[in-house]
């Protein structure tokens, strides 16, 4: 009797055993979103979270050193700036590419304009020209020749600068030939103006396969080309990163992508940093 009762109470037994399983793979975490608007709560709840965070920080440092920040916190966008934010929050501080940077007043000032390949090269060069130069970066990924033409009144701030190095590239990869070399060469007046020594550097090399593909390598050799010739008309130094990272690519550059390893933005920023000097030391 009680195995035949058993028998029949078995099926349920495992259906019940099953379900119970199914529902603690399936369950979300506590604490975790389960669905999109509660996803977004959350998203931003740290957002406010962060920022607070942040303005209780910024709001220790220097009246300068401030204004350096609300530059930041209005041209590092969505992307960069969070990024920055929690650097910033840390316990010491991570340092960045955008650090605050109080100049020596004995040593020259250098700016680096460039996009995420000239960010990751900054701190190796302000390494690299320790006790040589103050050096400085504009306040966002640059973007394309478009936003440079926007934004090159911000990046060049109010100070005097004696070597200025700049490319434009990678985020010009679809920009038609004629409106790069036309945005190009309003960028090299207006840097001109500043009456600083203007250093160009080639765009780093974009392997053929990337998501975008062959076509985006055989666009910035063209860009390069074509950049290099202006360069060349208009006296303008030239730092051919391109030609000086190509041969060790296969080991410093990372696979499938435009960006670098460590090691690779170690020798871009010591190859920037000796440019920099050649112009600062030449007649």
């Amino acid at each position: 009797m009680q195995y035949k009762l058993f028998s029949l109470m078995l099926p349920m037994l495992l259906t019940c055993y099953a379900g119970s399983l199914a529902h603690a793979q399936t369950a979300v975490p506590a604490g975790e979103p389960t669905n999109a608007d509660e996803a977004a709560a959350k998203k931003a709840a740290e957002a406010r979270e962060l920022n607070a965070k942040f303005a209780a920080w910024k709001a220790t440092l220097p009246e300068k050193q401030q204004a350096w920040e609300t530059v930041l916190e209005s041209n590092l966008g969505n992307f960069y700036l969070p990024l920055y934010q929690k650097d910033k929050i840390k316990t010491p501080p991570t340092p960045t590419a955008w650090d605050y940077l109080e100049d020596d007043a004995k040593l020259p000032r250098v700016l680096l304009i460039g996009d995420s390949v000239s960010r990751g090269y900054t701190l190796a060069t302000r390494a690299a020209l320790k006790g040589k130069a103050n050096v400085h970066r504009a306040p966002e990924n640059c973007g394309p020749t478009a936003n440079g033409l926007k934004k090159l009144d911000i990046w060049l701030g109010e100070g005097k600068w004696d070597v200025i190095h700049f490319n434009f590239g990678i985020h010009d990869r679809a920009t038609p030939n004629e409106e790069y070399l036309s945005r190009l060469k309003q960028i090299v007046e207006r840097l001109k103006k500043t009456g600083a020594k203007v250093v160009w550097a080639t765009t780093t090399p974009i392997p053929p396969d990337t998501k975008d593909g062959p076509q985006a390598t055989e666009s910035i050799e063209e860009k390069n080309r074509i950049a290099l010739e202006l360069m060349k008309s208009e006296g303008v130094a030239i730092d051919d990163l391109n030609a000086f990272i190509l041969p060790q690519l296969g080991t410093v550059q990372n696979p499938k992508d435009v960006h670098f390893t460590a090691q690779g933005y170690e020798l871009l920023g010591g190859q920037v940093a000796q440019s920099v000097l050649g112009v600062i030391n030449s007649k």
